[in-house]
């Protein structure tokens, strides 16, 4: 696991917001990401997010269309074996945490179950970005990705 990631498992969710709200954007990724799953405030932090990597969500595959890369679609990898489902599309917008431009992953019309999220992320370094997941107007998870260019 990354090792920002690793600390941010330690961290409030008043922290977590605090680093989001201090990052940009930066580059949406393009390809493969590791997915790590952050479960505030409790002490059991590091033991949610390898259950949820091995059983239930290990990230996201981004696929950003030419020339600008500036918007695309991605799918979830799920599951044990990290099958490819929930489609999303991605560009950039206003966050609906402070209003600042950020990477949304917008389910809307992609998938019927998950219609109403919307995920936000931004490049803390780079490479590693932290996103928050929205049901409606309410938040209820954070989450890490972990890229490599290739």
């Amino acid at each position: 696991m990354n090792e920002s990631v690793e600390k941010w498992l330690e961290k409030s969710r008043d922290e977590l917001d605090e680093i989001y709200k201090q990052a940009e954007p930066g580059q949406i990724p393009d390809g493969d990401t590791r997915g790590t799953a952050i479960v505030t405030g409790s002490s059991l932090a590091k033991v949610y997010a390898r259950f949820a990597r091995l059983f239930a969500w290990q990230g996201k595959v981004f696929d950003m269309f030419p020339p600008d890369k500036t918007s695309g679609i991605l799918i979830n990898k799920i599951t044990p074996f990290s099958l490819t489902f929930v489609v999303a599309k991605v560009y950039k917008e206003k966050s609906w945490m402070d209003d600042k431009e950020t990477i949304v992953i917008d389910y809307s019309e992609t998938s019927f179950f998950f219609k109403k999220v919307r995920d936000e992320i931004r490049e803390v370094e780079p490479g590693v970005y932290l996103g928050k997941v929205w049901w409606g107007r309410t938040r209820i998870l954070d989450f890490a990705l972990t890229y490599k260019s290739s």
